[in-house]
């Protein structure tokens, strides 16, 4: 059982997906212990953003949780706590089909809750107590940011952000959600700058003042330089700092029980070789006989993305039996659906063919707010957003990573790379973008261009999201064509 919350702890400070300290509410006393390895299924330890509900599903794996207990946010939970996007701790046991589990723990924490301090389009990042958040086409937002982008979002806004970290520190969400005034702030990350004689450290870009706060969990009651620490208060003092009620001592490295089988998502953060890295403090190493999908061994590096799987060795590193790189999902599309075939797991809009897998994360945003949402609870004229990437490369289909419904728009969205130009028109995954007298243009930075010069710098392979009206089936009438820059 000791190995078993260690793993559970060092996963869930790394990618603050796991359970903390309680505030109050109802603790988690004495919470049942994993099955042995053996039997039907694997001890297993399963870390990433919920894909989708009925039961919960992680990594492509759907766990069964009639029987688990909740964590969220130190706090007794339940399963209706958590939303799509969320990065949790599954442990509990994996089938040996790969495909199906049951869960005995599930536990999630933020990585940051407070105030948004500065936005930058640009370069699609915010920055919250300090902590650098970036936004791309694979971040869930809340319903309650509208539009559910960036552009939904206000400084000052308190938000709670849920990620994965690189190895700068920086936190890529995979969902943002507005809190209400009052909310505590929290943040989690690595002591630097520790001044001891003013009890102050800091997390990044955010000054914590510890004075007077409660320190969990630290050996002799000393807080140091490299320590992973969650910081709790709420309120910044007028020099800007957090007053900090509480700081609890994180695990950083887990101490990995021999032959568990592990399933994370991250970011690699230390990286000496293809056969030597490190995700979030987990040390991995592959084989001649790992398997490599979306790229290849010499695509690691440090901070790329990636889903590792593997069995724990009795030194407590990974050995990966699968290495799934996980490129940036470029490709977005927001229409009516055409027709559904959800036996096939797939449907049409706009003429292209979209499907989805195991790892699909699927939300209902709309007023029927079905949960969980599947491909069977779609029609045809609904109104859907997929984000994802054309594949196979060159088919003009797209495998979505998040699909999600809302309520009927006659906007029609898409952003993709051009294909075919053919001024005033252009093609995007066969769909033709057509500009007129009344289409707005603008470049990377969102400023206002003429169509001259918008055409004199549109290039296959450019990345342009397009708005309108889809006029037809393949056709979209276009009120405003962008430039965009791929994160």
């Amino acid at each position: 059982m000791k190995n078993i919350k260690l793993i559970i702890l060092g996963f869930i400070l790394a990618f603050a997906a796991g359970c903390g300290g309680s505030d109050g509410g109802t603790p988690i006393v004495n919470p049942p212990a994993p099955p042995p390895v053996g039997g039907i299924g694997r001890t297993g330890i399963a870390m990433g953003p919920i894909s989708t509900f009925g039961s919960v599903v992680v990594n492509g794996v759907r766990y069964d949780t009639s029987s688990a207990v909740f964590t969220v946010n130190g706090l007794s939970g339940s399963q209706d706590d958590l939303s799509v996007g969320q990065v949790i701790t599954v442990s509990g046991t994996i089938d040996d089909n790969g495909i199906d589990g049951d869960a005995d723990e599930v536990n999630f924490d933020d990585n940051v809750k407070g105030p948004i301090q500065s936005i930058d389009l640009a370069l699609s990042q915010i920055v919250v107590l300090g902590q650098t958040v970036l936004i791309n086409s694979e971040t869930s937002f809340d319903d309650s940011i509208s539009p559910a982008s960036i552009d939904g979002i206000r400084i000052s806004d308190i938000v709670e952000v849920s990620g994965l970290v690189d190895a700068a520190g920086r936190i890529t969400a995979t969902r943002i959600e507005l809190k209400p005034a009052g909310t505590e702030f929290e943040v989690l990350g690595i002591v630097s700058g520790h001044d001891m004689a003013n009890f102050l450290f800091n997390i990044n870009n955010l000054v914590v003042d510890y004075n007077g706060a409660t320190l969990d969990n630290f050996s002799g009651g000393q807080i140091s330089d490299g320590d992973l620490v969650e910081a709790k208060g709420m309120s910044l003092n007028i020099d800007g700092e957090l007053d900090a009620r509480r700081v609890e001592l994180k695990n950083a490295i887990p101490d990995v029980a021999d032959g568990v089988h592990v399933e994370i998502q991250g970011f690699i953060t230390r990286f000496a070789s293809a056969q030597d890295f490190d995700i979030t403090g987990l040390p991995v190493t592959t084989t001649a006989s790992t398997v490599y999908e979306g790229g290849i061994e010499g695509d690691l590096a440090l901070n790329i993305k990636v889903e590792v799987e593997g069995d724990v060795n009795s030194s407590g590193v990974l050995v990966a039996t699968k290495v799934d790189i996980r490129r940036a999902k470029a490709v977005r599309a927001t229409a009516n659906v055409d027709s559904v075939n959800a036996a096939a797991n797939s449907l049409v809009m706009l003429g292209i063919s979209v499907s989805v897998d195991a790892l699909t994360r699927l939300e209902d945003k709309s007023s029927a707010d079905v949960r969980p949402l599947t491909l069977a609870e779609i029609n045809a004229g609904d109104y859907v957003e997929v984000r994802g990437s054309e594949f196979p490369a060159g088919s003009g289909d797209i495998l979505a990573t998040i699909l999600e419904r809302d309520d009927a728009d006659a906007e029609a969205i898409l952003q993709g790379f051009v294909e075919t130009i053919s001024d005033p028109s252009f093609t995007i995954l066969g769909v033709t973008i057509q500009t007129g007298a009344g289409t707005i243009f603008r470049d990377v930075n969102d400023a206002v261009i003429s169509s001259t010069d918008f055409f004199n710098q549109l290039a296959p392979n450019t990345l342009v999201k397009a708005k309108g009206t889809e006029s037809s089936a393949t056709v979209i009438t276009a009120d405003e064509v962008e430039f965009e820059l791929e994160f």
